[in-house]
Formats: C-alpha cells, structure tokens, sequence
C-alpha cells in the first residue's frame, strides 16, 4: 500500500469521526512530508530505520509507513476503517455516480477540518466538475464565520489556485438575519459565483416571523440557495433537533419565483 495514501486516509477517517484537529493535521502533515521527499527516498528512510528523521514524522506516523511498505493495511488504519461503519442509509448509489460537484462546502477557513487546497485534490480525485468554497459569515462567530476582509483575502487565494479539470467556484454560507437580511457585503455577495443563504440562530422562532425570515433571504438578488431550511438534526453526536416551522408553500414558491 502506498504510505502517503495510508496516512492521507487515516487522516480522512480521523476527520470524519470528528477526532481533534491536532491529530488530523499530524497525518496530513506526514503525507504532505512523504510526498516531498519521494518514494525512493521513503523506501530508503524505512530500510535505514531513519523514518523519523524526517521533520512532520513521528512514532506513529512513522508505524503506518512501516507496515505500508510491507504491503498490508496498516492496523490502525484498519481499526479506523472498522470504526468507521456504513452510511446511515443504504442506496443512492445510483445519484451519487451521477454527481458532478459540491455546491456546499467548508474549509478550515471556518468551520471545516481541511485546507482549502486538500478539499479541492479530494473533488480532483473523485471526478467532479466544480466546488464552490461555502465558509460561514461573520456572524457565526463560533464557526469563525468571515469578515468582509477575510472573504476578500479567500476570494484572492482562490483566484491564485493553478487547478487542472475542475473549477473552483467562489462562494459563501451566509447567515439570514432576524430581519431577512444578509450577514455580509452586499458588495462582496455581488462578486461571489454561490451564495447559500442559511438559517443558525433562534431556529424556533414562531412560523410568522420565520417565514417573513426566509422570504426576505429568498428575495434576495445575491441569494442562490436556501440551506437547510428545516434546520433539524436528524442522527449524529450532536442528539436530534427538531425542525423549524414555516410555511414551506410560500418560502419554496417564493424561491421558484426568484429562481
């Protein structure tokens, strides 16, 4: 098995079962560091007993890379695969093959576990189209939502992104206020390829007022997309929630009028 696949998935699965960052980030710093060196020099490292001499490489990165080479699945990768179980629900395989981007992402620019860089190879790798970068707004502080200024710095990064075959869509989750209106620049929200337009705060608020809520988003020149409108959790470690009231007729006609 290749060492820099081994620990790029361990990092993935570790993420994906919400383990601490600081953990996540030790794997994909030592796949980043393995790929850099090469594989010959990898293979020399492992033979010389030297695995660790490479800076990003520790004890147990360096036992992966060890049990790599010799051509079987790494046990804590193993473990982590047999950890990590099924899907919630079977079936779908049929939408998912015909799937060809993400329209709806987070980096570690807010609340996401991945660099904008590594979730951009991850789309290359399964084969789609498009990604638009979606972080949270200012107003989600405790998702390190953006300020106008931190936007303006992304949308730069994202211009200077030299990517083959898939395009890379600018974008944001932005807060819908109390009143309807949108925690951004409308300025910004102009310029932007994807604007999805969500509600995160006082998610019980009486169906009257919701609905005028969603309506004034929905409205909207700048919104594309109305995110998680019932706001529930349906399964995970976060328990169950239940979803928010709202006339759905007139929010879903509203948005098929300003489709």
């Amino acid at each position: 098995m290749d060492p820099v696949e081994a620990l790029e998935e361990v990092a993935f699965l570790l993420e994906r079962g919400r383990a601490s960052t600081y953990r996540v980030e030790a794997f994909r710093t030592a796949a980043e560091a393995l790929a850099e060196v090469g594989p010959d020099a990898v293979r020399r490292l492992h033979t010389a007993g030297s695995l660790q001499d490479v800076p990003g490489i520790g004890k147990r990165t360096a036992q992966v890379v060890r049990e790599a080479l010799s051509g079987t699945v790494p046990a804590y990768l193993a473990q982590l695969l047999a950890d990590a179980g099924g899907p919630l629900v079977t079936g779908g395989e049929a939408v998912r093959a015909a799937l060809r981007g993400d329209l709806h992402t987070h980096t570690d620019w807010s609340d996401g576990g991945s660099p904008l860089e590594v979730m951009v190879a991850a789309a290359q790798r399964v084969g789609h189209e498009y990604l638009a970068v979606t972080d949270h707004s200012p107003r989600l502080t405790v998702a390190h939502g953006l300020s106008a200024d931190r936007l303006a710095e992304q949308l730069d990064v994202i211009a200077g992104l030299e990517v083959d075959g898939l395009r890379v869509l600018t974008g944001i989750e932005v807060d819908i206020l109390d009143d309807g209106s949108l925690d951004q620049s409308p300025r910004l929200l102009q310029v932007l390829d994807v604007v999805v337009a969500s509600v995160h705060s006082k998610l019980r608020m009486d169906e009257t007022a919701m609905t005028r809520r969603m309506l004034g988003a929905v409205k909207d020149p700048a919104t594309d997309v109305l995110g998680h409108c019932t706001g529930r959790l349906v399964e995970g470690g976060r328990g169950q929630r239940p979803q928010s009231t709202f006339d759905a007729d007139r929010v879903f006609a509203a948005c098929a009028e300003h489709d």
